[in-house]
């Protein structure tokens, strides 16, 4: 559904919520520390949160704007960040959006925000697409679907797990892959061009490595690929997770 909405060039938050012992389900502020671009249409939005009780790789949350007429507009979001990445004061957390035309969350962050401007969020936010780092994983993402896979990168380098870890992630060009300068020897990159796709034998030197529980991130379009070309390799369909936007 196209977004129609134009936001006032300032969002109001409400007052403080308290947060209790189960802070997922309660909204409170964050405020804009850094805005680092990534690719020309994404954008990395780190945010401080006094109050957050952390959360597993690949999971996600919820962001809200509330305009000064009221209005509120909300929307979900990948973690990119590690769960180790705190800060004195509080938590400190990454998302890292699209610029979606005609979007009026993403939008606001792109074109508006600025450091220092608060925004609320809630969560995390479903255990699903969760990986704790205690089995073989094998990520694959294309586009702004290596978000949630980078949440687990950064946990599995930061945290120094035992387990394999394989990302593999797809993007058009090299102009427009996100997070260049963080792959190492356990990425490949694979870029597809306009018309080109993910194939069987770029996937099947993975698949012949380890047992993994696979984690597939992207469009619609892609996860239904990526997983078709998973379960004709020999993944077991139980050991695939998706998740998917779009």
């Amino acid at each position: 559904m196209t977004e129609t909405f134009v936001p006032p060039t300032r969002f109001a938050v409400p007052g403080r919520i308290a947060v209790s012992n189960r802070a997922a389900a309660v909204w409170q502020r964050a405020t804009v520390v850094d805005i680092r671009r990534e690719t020309p249409l994404v954008s990395t939005f780190r945010l401080k949160v006094p109050d957050w009780q952390g959360h597993l790789p690949g999971q996600h949350l919820m962001l809200r704007l509330t305009a000064r007429d009221g209005y509120v507009a909300q929307r979900h979001y990948s973690i990119a960040s590690a769960p180790q990445e705190n800060a004195s004061g509080g938590a400190e957390i990454e998302l890292t959006l699209d610029h979606v035309p005609g979007g009026e969350v993403s939008g606001h962050l792109h074109t508006v925000a600025r450091v220092g401007d608060v925004v609320e969020v809630r969560g995390p936010l479903s255990g699903f697409f969760a990986w704790p780092g205690d089995r073989p994983a094998l990520l694959l993402g294309a586009g702004s679907g290596v978000v949630p896979l980078m949440s687990m990168l950064r946990h599995w380098r930061q945290a120094g797990c035992a387990v394999p870890l394989r990302l593999l992630v797809s993007a058009r060009t090299s102009t427009d892959l996100i997070y260049a300068d963080e792959y190492g020897d356990e990425t490949r990159v694979i870029l597809t061009g306009t018309e080109g796709r993910l194939n069987a034998g770029q996937l099947a030197p993975l698949l012949s490595e380890e047992s993994w529980e696979a984690y597939v991130c992207g469009s619609n379009g892609f996860a239904e690929h990526a997983s078709r070309l998973l379960v004709a390799g020999g993944q077991p369909v139980d050991r695939i997770r998706i998740e998917r936007f779009g």
